[in-house]
């Protein structure tokens, strides 16, 4: 049996075409082995958001080729999609695909093990105006499902290299998510994880339909627990938003929207489509319409330019927001993009400092958001034993509102539906006590809560 071994740099969406792709490889015999492994083919999907994702790209591609210099060794994802020539050039490297006519792969690996003629597949995606379909119906060792359905990006932030890597924004049919959705509820998944590039865009190149419509849609699909949106700028939830966020049982009272700076001069020069005080107003409208929403958000510190009173008044921004958690990054010059050039560049010692002070920041709202649901009964899906360390006994997962939870447990509830009572709040996790878990084999009846069971639990907890 042929085997592919795979490596995955960056965002979910390179997780997701990843995992495509392993099904056209799954689709033709192959079996997949770690990529340490001596492998038949390998394919690395890589990342270029910073140069130091290209520099770990080039690193990716070079051990696979010691690793077995008669494999093809493909190379795909957005690098591959920027600078194909600089890739080809890596000696024993077979074909770069970028991020279109993935779907063809198998037709360029067996077209390459016949004449090992190398091939550069790569297309201006700037001209690509059609979504690519690449269907996964199982995700290999998770229980949270992706489901892409966008890709590309019309931003075009100054700090930003993704639209030429990812091309313009084009969104997935809506049958061929709800048809994907179902699959992957029959797989057994219980909450699917919506992403795509800029994943509120989804709609815009369509007529009479976006993503408040396809919540809907999906607020319908049988056995389908939970739906969770990736990633969404502020600017695209609006009160029919909210609405579906607010009345479907199955809306993650968890929404990631990404700020990147807390001051108006540093968003402007970022080209952000907002100002402080409008994504002020629209947070303090989500907390009213959702109370105990969590609302999670990315910023970027060190922008070009930021001066350290520009700096304190975007960490006191933060802090009136109580975010549930940040994305704390240092900026990173991206070569190609307007802010690379830009004068003005932060010193990386007072970038490092900024940094530390944010994600104490985040550290301490984390702490204070958590502790409000010490003492609730929360639904948890058990994703993995503790730490990965299986026998100790304990297992983690997540609530809808994204609180990471331990509580004692068997691996035969990992994927399951469990109701989980916080009993001590933490940083990056907190304590709970599992009190009992949904039967998935009934369902619901005229939105009524489904029949549950007990496991095998000591007497304590059954109390």
């Amino acid at each position: 049996m042929p085997t592919v071994a795979f490596y995955t740099l960056g965002c979910k969406v390179n997780f997701y075409d990843t995992e495509a792709i392993w099904q056209l490889f799954k689709n033709e015999g192959y079996e997949q082995v770690d990529f340490e492994s001596t492998a038949d083919v390998y394919l690395i999907n890589t990342c270029t958001v910073t140069n130091t994702g290209d520099k770990k790209s080039r690193q990716i591609i070079r051990r696979a080729v010691r690793r077995n210099p008669d494999a093809v060794i493909a190379v795909t994802g957005c690098y591959a999609q920027t600078s194909p020539a600089e890739i080809m050039a890596i000696e024993g490297v077979d074909l770069v695909i970028g991020t279109q006519d993935r779907e063809r792969i198998m037709e360029f690996v067996n077209q390459i093990q016949g004449d090992r003629k190398p091939v550069n597949a790569v297309r201006n995606i700037m001209k690509t105006r059609d979504f690519e379909e690449l269907n996964v119906p199982d995700f290999t060792e998770r229980t949270r499902a992706f489901l892409k359905i966008q890709e590309g990006c019309n931003n075009f932030c100054t700090f930003c290299i993704i639209p030429w890597s990812r091309g313009l924004s084009r969104s997935r049919a809506a049958e061929s998510v709800l048809e994907q959705a179902k699959q992957l509820v029959a797989s057994g998944y219980k909450e699917i994880v919506l992403t795509g590039i800029h994943t509120g865009g989804y709609g815009d190149d369509m007529e009479n339909y976006n993503l408040t419509r396809l919540l809907w849609d999906l607020d319908k699909v049988e056995g389908l627990e939970r739906i969770r949106i990736s990633s969404i700028e502020a600017s695209q939830i609006d009160d029919a938003m909210i609405d579906v966020l607010n009345r479907s049982s199955k809306m993650c009272r968890h929404l990631h929207i990404p700020l990147q700076a807390g001051e108006n001069s540093v968003l402007k020069r970022m080209r952000r489509k907002y100002t402080t005080e409008e994504f002020a107003a629209k947070i303090k409208r989500l907390h009213e319409a959702m109370p105990g929403v969590a609302i999670t958000t990315d910023v970027i510190v060190g922008f070009p330019g930021e001066t350290e009173e520009m700096f304190e008044s975007g960490y006191r921004f933060m802090e009136e927001l109580q975010f549930a958690e940040m994305h704390v990054f240092p900026y990173s010059k991206r070569t190609g993009t307007p802010a690379a050039r830009m004068d003005d560049q932060v010193d990386e010692e007072v970038k490092n400092e900024r940094v530390h002070k944010l994600i104490d920041l985040s550290e301490k709202m984390q702490l204070q958001y958590a502790k409000q649901y010490v003492g609730q009964v929360l639904d948890v899906i058990p994703e993995r034993d503790y730490k990965g360390a299986p026998g100790t006994g304990l297992i983690m997962g997540y609530t809808d509102n994204y609180i990471q939870v331990v509580f004692e447990g068997s691996e035969a509830l990992i994927g399951q539906l469990c109701r989980v009572k916080i009993t001590e709040a933490g940083v990056n996790e907190c304590k709970g006590t599992l009190v009992r878990v949904l039967d998935e084999r009934v369902p619901r009846v005229n939105g009524a809560e489904p029949r549950s069971f007990e496991p095998d639990l000591p007497e304590a907890i059954r109390a």
